[in-house]
């Protein structure tokens, strides 16, 4: 087994759907985006978006959810030279873009594609790899994307 396929690199997985529901929505934003649309039915309605919509962080918080939910369950097993690689942390992430609303009721599908990783200079034996998120509404448009950092240990 190499690294890339340990890692995933060029796959996209299935990390699982989320039906967003309107009082996770309004519990969420309560505590973390109290703007109107993603508090009150009435004032979303009223809104640009129409309707009442989930938060783009809860929406993020939720591919993560997903995402550390299938890394966990996942049986893979390091069959290569020298130690298990370690996930540690992120380093953050980029190019953050909501590119459609999630509304009340609707289902979310969350992906995670391995991009490719490169040593960390300032820390001998790690890698930084990079992932592509994505999120899918029901019809396949894509509602969110953002690129993230993971720190890999392999050395």
């Amino acid at each position: 087994m190499t690294l890339d396929e340990y890692l995933g690199i060029g796959n996209t997985v299935q990390l699982g759907t989320h039906e967003f529901q309107p009082g996770e929505i309004k519990a969420f934003a309560a505590k973390f985006d109290p703007q109107p649309f993603h508090l009150d039915e009435e004032a979303a309605k009223n809104s640009v978006f129409g309707a009442l919509c989930a938060s783009g962080w809860h929406t993020a918080a939720m591919w993560m959810k997903y995402n550390l939910a299938q890394i966990t369950s996942a049986q893979a097993v390091w069959t290569g030279v020298g130690p298990a690689p370690e996930f540690g942390p992120s380093p953050g992430f980029k190019n953050l873009k909501w590119l459609k609303p999630v509304y009340a009721g609707e289902a979310i599908s969350f992906t995670r594609t391995g991009i490719g990783y490169r040593p960390m200079a300032s820390r001998p034996g790690w890698q930084v790899l990079t992932i592509l998120a994505e999120a899918f509404d029901s019809t396949g448009a894509k509602v969110i994307e953002f690129e993230n950092s993971v720190l890999v240990k392999t050395g």
